[in-house]
């Protein structure tokens, strides 16, 4: 019996980074830069004003300040916003890159 492969989190995270910009603009159409900033509106609620939800493009970090929802990287944006776990995001994001997302 093999044991299960392990989702490469991190170098998903980090590859994600290296392409922030054309993810926002996909995952979030609308929004535009200011500075390392993505700013839109989310899409997860009825925001009406952007300036709120901010993603840093240079960390990945993002947060919505009206909701106090956050997270760390891309892959917990990717989680976020299409529901899933961090395991389903991780893959996700990692087929979008065109990369491995096992060890």
């Amino acid at each position: 019996m093999t044991a299960p492969r392990r989702i490469a989190f991190q170098r998903i995270a980090e590859a994600a980074i290296q392409h922030a910009d054309a993810i926002v603009t996909r995952w979030l159409p609308g929004g535009k830069r200011e500075g390392s900033e993505w700013c839109a509106l989310n899409p997860m609620r009825a925001d009406g004003r952007k300036g709120s939800f901010k993603v840093n493009l240079k960390s990945g970090k993002w947060g919505d300040f009206a909701t106090g929802d956050r997270g760390g990287d891309l892959i917990a944006l990717a989680a976020y916003l299409h529901r899933l776990d961090q395991g389903e995001a991780a893959k996700k994001l990692a087929d979008m890159l065109g990369i491995d997302a096992y060890e």
